[in-house]
């Protein structure tokens, strides 16, 4: 993203939000959809990261990587999301909705949507393949996702999390491989 964009969009200007939402967001909300595994949720967790944007949009005036902010963020709403759906399902509240994604292997209920874009969630081999990737750790798994869904660099997934680029690519062939003895085990 440019700066004078940046600079746009810390001003106010609901264009430059808007170029940012066309810009990011079909990758933000694929993301989110195999972080928490539900489309509705995917939806409001991206609404809520750029309504969150917007609101504190003085703060963007200090962010050097809109970007990696924007998926930062994301990653901390999605975590929430998770976060209170374990609660809802622990009292009783929502449970109707909690329990066959928190059954199917995966935390966050990556088992139930496939591994490309929308509508290849029909694929056996791709449900197999979400539900390998919920059982990786968390910090591998969501250096997979961001990396995979969210098309971003190795850079850009460092910032996120507060390491370096060399460390979030090992954590990412971590998870490759993992997977891929994972799926030998099982053929």
């Amino acid at each position: 993203m440019d700066d004078e964009l940046r600079k746009a969009l810390a001003a106010g200007d609901a264009a430059a939000a808007g170029r940012v939402v066309d810009l990011h967001g079909p990758a933000m909300f694929r993301v989110a959809h195999r972080l928490l595994g539900s489309r509705h949720d995917a939806e409001d967790v991206v609404a809520e990261v750029f309504a969150s944007m917007v609101r504190g949009r003085e703060r963007l005036a200090f962010v050097s990587d809109v970007k990696a902010y924007l998926f930062a963020s994301l990653r901390h709403a999605a975590g929430r999301a998770i976060r209170k759906r374990r609660q809802q399902a622990a009292t009783g509240l929502d449970a109707a909705n909690w329990p066959a994604r928190a059954s199917s292997g995966g935390s966050g209920g990556l088992s139930g949507a496939g591994w490309g874009g929308e509508g290849s969630g029909d694929s056996e081999e791709a449900e197999r393949l979400w539900a390998m990737v919920g059982r990786l750790p968390e910090e591998q798994r969501d250096v997979l996702v961001l990396k995979i869904q969210g098309e971003l660099s190795f850079k850009e997934i460092g910032v996120i999390f507060g390491i370096s680029a060399n460390t979030a690519a090992s954590r990412y062939r971590y998870a490759l491989e993992k997977l891929q003895r994972m799926a030998e085990r099982h053929e």
